[in-house]
Parts: C-alpha cells; sequence; structure tokens
C-alpha cells in the first residue's frame, strides 16, 4: 500500500475510533501522525511535527485568555449593554450585525480567524446574555467572515487572484468576490431562520436597555431565541475532552410572556481595567487590519498586561481557556499537515484531473477541496489545487472563472467545522455547558456544507452560468 492510501486509512481509522470511544480526536491524531510518519514511512519526528499549526495553538490559547479576563472584569458585559443600546434592545438585530461587522473586517484585509476571534467571544455573550441560541450566533459570525473572505484586497482574495495569475488562468476578481458574497449571505438566511431566528422577530424587542428607565417586555433570559438544536446535553465535547455527552431530544421551549416587565439592568461604567481591556481589543483589530500582526500574541500580550494591573480579575483565567479544544483541532491539523507532506493531496488531485469528464473532474476537485478544508489552511488548499485545474480548463469544457469560483467556496465555506479554525474558536468561546452540543452541531453543519456546497457552487458557477 502506498504512503497516500496508509495515510488515508489512518485518517478514517481516527474518526472510527474517535467515534466509538470517548477518546480526544486530536491525541488520537498525533498517535497516528507519530504512528504513521515514523513507524510506516520512516520519518523523523521533527518531520512529522512540522505540520504543528503553531499560529491557530496560540490564537486559541490567546484569544480565549483574553476573553476570559474581559469576561471577569466586566468589559464583555459592557459592551453588550453598549450594542444593545445601539439596536435599540431588538435582540434580532443582533447576530446580523455580527455578520456584518465580521464580513466588513475581512473584506478589508483582516485574515478569516482574526476576525472570528475578535468578534466570537463577544457574540457568544451576546448569546448567553440574552439566550440567543449560541450555535446561530457561532455560525452567523463564521459565515459573515466567509461572506468578505474574496474581496480584491482581502488576504484570500489576493491569494487566489495570485494563484490564478500565475497558472495562467483567466480571472475575475468582482465575480469571485460577488458569487462568495451572496453564497455566504443566503447560508446566513438559512442560519439565521433555522436556529432561532423567528424567535427573535417574534419576541420584538426582548432585551432590556440597560440605562434607560423604560422596560423590556418580551423573553426572560435565557430563552429567548432557543432552537430546535439548543438543547444542554451533559458530558464534555465529544472526542475533546474525554467524555462524550449524550444525546438529548428535547421539544424547544416557546418564547413566553413574563409575568411582569423585566427592568432593565445597571448601566456599568468604564474604570480602568475595563478601558484597558477595550484598548486591547481595538489594537487586535488595528494589528490585523493594517499592521498584520499575529492575533494570539497580541492577545496574550494585552492578557500579560491586565494580569499585572489588577491580578484578581484574571484569576483562574487560564483554567478557561479551553484545552480540550486546543488539543482536538492542533492534533488532527497536525496529521493533516503530515498528508500534505507525503502527498496526498498531490494524489488525489492528480488521479481526478486525469479523468474523461472534466466537467465530473472539476466537481471532485471541489469536493476534494472542501473536504481537505474542513481541517486544513483554505490558502494551503487553494494554492494546490488551483494549478491542478489546469488540465480540465484545457479542453474548452469547463470555464475557467466558474471553477475557480466553484473551487473558492467550496474550501472556504467549510471553516464552520469544529475542526477549521474558525469553527473551533467558535466551540471554544460557547458557554461551557453548551460546547458539547455546539461542537456536535458544526460538525453537522459543517460536514453537510462538506456534501452540498461543491454540488451546489460546481452546478451554479460551470454548469449553468458556464462562466
Amino acid at each position: 500500500m502506498s504512503a497516500q492510501l496508509v495515510s488515508i486509512a489512518a485518517l478514517l481509522a481516527i474518526f472510527v475510533i474517535g467515534t466509538l470511544r470517548a477518546v480526544n480526536l486530536g491525541a488520537l491524531a498525533f498517535v497516528a501522525a507519530f504512528a504513521v510518519g515514523v513507524g510506516v514511512l520512516g520519518m523523523d519526528t521533527s518531520e512529522v511535527l512540522a505540520g504543528f499549526p503553531a499560529e491557530l495553538f496560540v490564537i486559541l490559547v490567546g484569544v480565549t485568555y483574553l476573553f476570559a479576563i474581559a469576561r471577569n472584569n466586566g468589559t464583555v458585559e459592557w459592551l453588550v449593554q453598549a450594542a444593545v443600546r445601539a439596536v435599540g434592545g431588538r435582540v434580532a438585530a443582533i447576530p446580523w450585525v455580527m455578520f456584518v461587522i465580521s464580513g466588513v473586517l475581512v473584506a478589508l484585509g483582516a485574515v478569516s480567524p482574526a476576525a472570528v476571534a475578535i468578534i466570537a467571544p463577544v457574540g457568544m455573550m451576546f448569546a448567553a446574555r440574552y439566550g440567543i441560541n449560541p450555535l446561530l450566533m457561532g455560525l452567523m459570525v463564521v459565515h459573515g467572515s466567509a461572506a468578505g473572505n474574496f474581496s480584491p484586497i482581502g488576504v484570500l482574495g489576493v491569494v487566489t487572484n495570485g494563484v490564478v495569475e500565475h497558472s495562467g488562468i483567466p480571472g475575475s476578481e468582482t465575480t469571485l468576490f460577488l458569487s462568495n458574497l451572496v453564497f455566504n449571505v443566503l447560508l446566513g438566511a438559512v442560519v439565521y431562520f433555522a436556529f432561532g431566528g423567528r424567535r427573535l422577530i417574534r419576541a420584538g424587542r426582548a432585551a432590556p436597555v440597560p440605562g434607560s428607565p423604560r422596560t423590556a417586555a418580551g423573553a426572560p433570559e435565557g430563552t429567548g431565541g432557543r432552537g430546535a438544536d439548543d438543547a444542554d446535553p451533559p458530558g464534555g465535547v465529544p472526542g475533546a475532552s474525554g467524555t462524550g455527552g449524550t444525546r438529548v431530544a428535547t421539544r424547544p421551549p416557546e418564547l413566553k410572556e413574563p409575568a411582569a416587565a423585566t427592568p432593565a439592568p445597571e448601566s456599568l461604567t468604564l474604570d480602568r481595567d475595563r478601558i484597558v481591556t477595550l484598548v486591547s481589543m481595538a489594537a487586535l483589530v488595528v494589528g490585523a487590519l493594517a499592521l498584520d500582526l499575529n492575533v494570539g500574541l497580541m492577545a496574550l500580550t494585552a492578557a500579560v498586561v491586565l494580569t499585572l494591573l489588577s491580578p484578581g480579575t484574571a484569576k483562574d483565567a487560564v483554567g478557561q481557556i479551553s484545552w480540550g479544544i486546543v488539543l482536538l483541532v492542533c492534533g488532527i491539523v497536525t496529521y493533516s499537515g503530515l498528508m500534505q507532506a507525503v502527498g496526498t493531496v498531490d494524489y488525489l488531485g492528480d488521479a481526478i484531473s486525469g479523468m474523461d469528464a472534466p466537467l465530473l473532474a472539476a466537481l471532485l476537485i471541489c469536493y476534494i477541496g472542501a473536504v481537505v478544508s474542513a481541517f486544513a489552511s483554505t490558502t494551503g488548499i487553494l494554492g494546490a489545487l488551483i494549478p491542478l485545474a489546469v488540465p480540465l480548463l484545457a479542453t474548452g469544457q469547463v470555464g475557467a472563472v466558474g471553477l475557480v469560483a466553484a473551487l473558492s467556496i467550496s474550501s472556504s465555506v467549510v471553516d464552520s467545522s469544529p475542526f477549521s479554525t474558525n469553527g473551533a474558536i467558535v466551540v471554544a468561546n460557547a458557554p461551557e455547558e453548551k460546547q458539547a452540543l455546539v461542537y456536535r452541531r458544526l460538525m453537522k453543519w459543517g460536514f453537510g456544507l462538506v456534501l452540498v456546497a461543491p454540488v451546489v457552487s460546481w452546478a451554479g458557477l460551470t454548469v449553468v452560468a458556464g462562466w
């Protein structure tokens, strides 16, 4: 058996064992990388660990550390109150506000994980405070960031258009950006109405407006916008913490009018710690957009400064870092790096590009992009697969612009998978008691997109539009 087939078989074994036994998938992936790389392929340990996602590790640790401190010192609660005042207490608008902000950040040049790392923790605090389904909030942030992915000045847009030009393939920056934008806006609408948006709309202005003498009638805290997927199973994240949760099938509670109007909470004020924390969050945005600085390292720096200023508010913050998620994601991505190192992606791509049916081969390339990107770098997979499309385009049966756009959408929209950076950040920032639920639902949603997004984008852009 070739090295490529061995790596694929081991990947399948990881998921089978992780499903049948409550073992952290990341730990299994590290063991598989060691066994396949050193035991089967004769690689050095340094080669096996070359794919370890150090930057992702720092982002997950740094951002969750900083926002743990922000929760402890009341900064996130202050932001929640300020945003609720801005939308007049209309909770139904908050998920779309998060969607737009994430998309604008990415379109202006922030990498998608950086934008999600900045917005997701705040969005999850909105969800916890006003009873919004955390899955709804997390997916709106992720797909909002994905909507801005292929802006001509965005990171993925610049990389993809550069690879297209270098490969001698005809391209259209506008078509790429707009097709991806429309795809993700439509997905956002599906997410919104599938996971509790209709309940939020019916509730009206359910959130009390802080600092206002008025009262807000609507759903009591913790019930607004709960959807069918918002049950609370016991246990930890399946395959992550080692304590798999059991599935709980419950009918979601309907929104109920409270017996009496809910008074607006006391408005928080800005003290020194909250001001420093807000400045740190703003620095994350500026550093990601203008200075191309690592978000994780900036977050760690801010967390250390805040700890030095107020050790009391930072107490137990390190313990609030989602270490099980960190292990899971880093292990899977490390194994994906091993697969790329032994040429598994190229092996599959070459086999598909040699098919006699170019349109079918184009669909299969889109599927490879979706599957691999659900675990690994979207930028890396696009750089590897776009050149593989050149033989298909030479036949004249597949349009270059449509194929590049379909491949780009297929490879980027699956970042909601909990094994991808964006999905991992969402799970890490979900309320602890709901992480198991969010993890499972993100996995279903992410892998549902792995199945659906390639065929929909391929059919719409290469078959129907013929671009």
